[in-house]
């Protein structure tokens, strides 16, 4: 079996071994922190025995997982990996760093990856003597339990690299799609409406967080509202995804933040794991209840969803990846009830524009401009998948 290097022992660096271990890789997973080296090693050893209880293995099995994981402060011992993930902060600067540290490690034919969620994979391989065998590899968090995997070729990166990685992460159990090296790739480019559109209505004070929660779970079938998943996700970790978007795309008004957020991550309410976020969750505290007008909550929905279609039919217009690579990305790495491509056709593309027309009338807002894919699809009576 190859050996899978891991660069970086937090919780997604340590998802990833696991992921690759309970393949039968001996996995390396190297930090220059020894205390995340120490905090990694107790929380892999109490995340499997979780699963023993859970029956989901045996004692022998967990056993034996864990003892293909070696945990180290020396990055030398990546000398024998034939795939190495870097997992480490969303820094440009310090990724290059750490590609730079991988190379002078690694074979020639070793493949270098990054898990970024949103940053340029060919600027971090622009130093490398062999920028070929680069690209990124986004796992969803939690690793083992999220099946989508994004792997963006960069620029430099020669397709058998490409199909090398895909055939090893498929062999885990993983759903993978190929994303073009743009901001945010497919899910964290096309969902940022979910969250900047909710937004919006909130500030406007169309509704209230609850009942825009309320209206995109119960009626449009989502697992969580976009004021949970932020909460969820921590509202610094989302507001920072949508600034690098934003500042990426040249300040595009599609992905602007909101002030809203900002002040919550100001005020350090990040939101689950802080104990406050858009909902309160301290001990005793209250969540508020949600104003359950239906004809309310649909125009809610139908502003959101054609939002993220737009977003989603912009996506494959300019390439970013094909028709059912964007619909499998966010039903596996979001868990959107629906691929947004096929909602398009069972609601009418015609309905989309016209709502975008709608809205772009109202705001002369350049972030409801309806994309040309749109427009075309609704002008020749076209669907994505008839």
């Amino acid at each position: 079996m190859e050996i899978i290097g891991v660069l970086g022992a937090g919780a997604m660096g340590c998802g990833i071994a696991q992921v690759a271990a309970a393949h039968g890789h001996d996995v390396v997973i190297c930090d220059n922190l020894t205390p995340a080296l120490t905090k990694a090693s107790k929380q892999m050893q109490a995340t499997l025995k979780i699963l023993v209880e859970k029956g989901k293995m045996t004692d022998a099995e967990a056993y034996s997982l864990f003892s293909r994981i070696r945990l180290t402060d020396h990055m030398s011992d990546f000398s024998k990996c034939t795939l190495v993930i870097e997992a480490i902060v969303e820094d440009v600067e310090q990724k290059q760093i750490a590609f730079k540290s991988i190379e002078a490690t690694v074979d020639a034919k070793a493949i270098i990856a990054s898990n970024t969620s949103s940053l340029s994979i060919s600027a971090m391989g622009a130093q490398l003597k062999h920028p070929e065998r680069i690209m990124g590899v986004h796992f969803f968090n939690p690793a083992p339990l999220m099946r989508l995997v994004e792997i963006i070729p960069a620029l430099q990166t020669e397709a058998k690299f490409v199909d090398q990685a895909r055939k090893l992460i498929n062999s885990w159990g993983k759903t993978t799609v190929i994303a073009k090296d743009t901001p945010g790739f497919i899910v964290n480019r096309v969902a940022r409406p979910y969250y900047g559109e909710a937004l919006r209505i909130l500030e406007e004070g169309i509704a209230d967080a609850a009942t825009i929660d309320w209206a995109m779970r119960d009626l449009g079938g989502f697992r969580m509202g976009p004021f949970e998943l932020m909460d969820f996700i921590g509202n610094d970790i989302n507001y920072t995804v949508t600034e690098t978007v934003f500042k990426s795309f040249y300040f595009d008004p599609r992905y602007k933040p909101s002030f809203t957020q900002k002040r919550l991550v100001d005020a350090h309410y990040f939101g689950r794991k802080s104990g406050r976020g858009f909902y309160d969750y301290r001990d005793g505290a209250v969540l508020p209840e949600p104003t359950k007008d239906e004809m309310l909550g649909k125009q809610i929905l139908t502003r959101i969803l054609s939002m993220l279609i737009n977003e989603a039919a912009d996506a494959l217009y300019l390439n970013v990846a094909n028709r059912d690579d964007i619909d499998l990305a966010m039903t596996q790495g979001v868990n959107y009830p629906k691929g947004l491509l096929a909602w398009a056709d069972s609601l009418g593309v015609d309905n989309i524009v016209r709502q975008l027309d709608w809205l772009h009338a109202e705001y002369c807002d350049d972030r409801y401009r309806c994309c040309r894919l749109l427009r075309i699809m609704a002008r020749e009576k076209k669907t994505f998948y008839q």
